[in-house]
């Protein structure tokens, strides 16, 4: 079983509820270290302008390439439902192993604290709240309801299976968990 998130680009408004949910929940400090990013994408000229917004948290692939790239095999997928889990303890830092996982990454889900010898830290899919039946922080907090999660093979039939949005580029190596509903032009 592999779990996914579906995101819909239609109703996302960029307000960064997800990403400073997030934040708050994990107690990152303020800085670059995000384990949700909102990407903007602006085209067109005015009156014709098209603007849309992308989370990009880590999409638990369903084979991800920071897995075998990291030189003390931190990084992990679960068996029971596909969610990438990283040892922080056992990570050697930023420093040391030259960023291997954020390099190999196409979605830049890995990231690292500005401090030096960072270990690596990601969203984990809030697994402690999947856990314990209860969504994720970031979806709770998207007040458009832009966000659902479950697994993989429930989003498609609730959701169908598309893979492409405005500004994400999907992946044939990595097989990110998503599925979209995208906004057009």
């Amino acid at each position: 079983m592999q779990v996914g998130f579906y995101f819909d680009q239609t109703r996302c408004i960029g307000c960064s509820a997800c990403a400073v949910a997030c934040k708050d929940w994990y107690d990152t400090p303020a800085g670059p270290e995000k384990w949700i990013t909102i990407l903007y994408n602006e085209s067109g000229k005015f009156p014709d302008v098209f603007v849309s917004y992308l989370i990009r948290p880590c999409y638990q692939c369903d084979d991800p390439v920071c897995i075998p790239v990291c030189p003390v095999e931190a990084i992990t997928k679960r068996e029971e439902d596909g969610i990438v889990v990283v040892d922080s303890e056992k990570c050697i830092g930023k420093d040391e192993c030259g960023f291997k996982c954020l390099k190999a990454c196409p979605y830049d889900a890995p990231q690292f604290g500005p401090e030096k010898e960072a270990k690596m830290k990601k969203c984990n899919y809030c697994v402690d709240r999947h856990l314990e039946g209860k969504l994720p922080i970031c979806v709770e907090s998207c007040r458009t309801h832009a966000l659902d999660v479950g697994t993989l093979g429930d989003l498609k039939e609730k959701y169908g299976d598309i893979k492409e949005a405005d500004n994400f580029v999907y992946s044939e190596r990595t097989k990110p968990a998503i599925i979209f509903k995208p906004k057009k032009i």
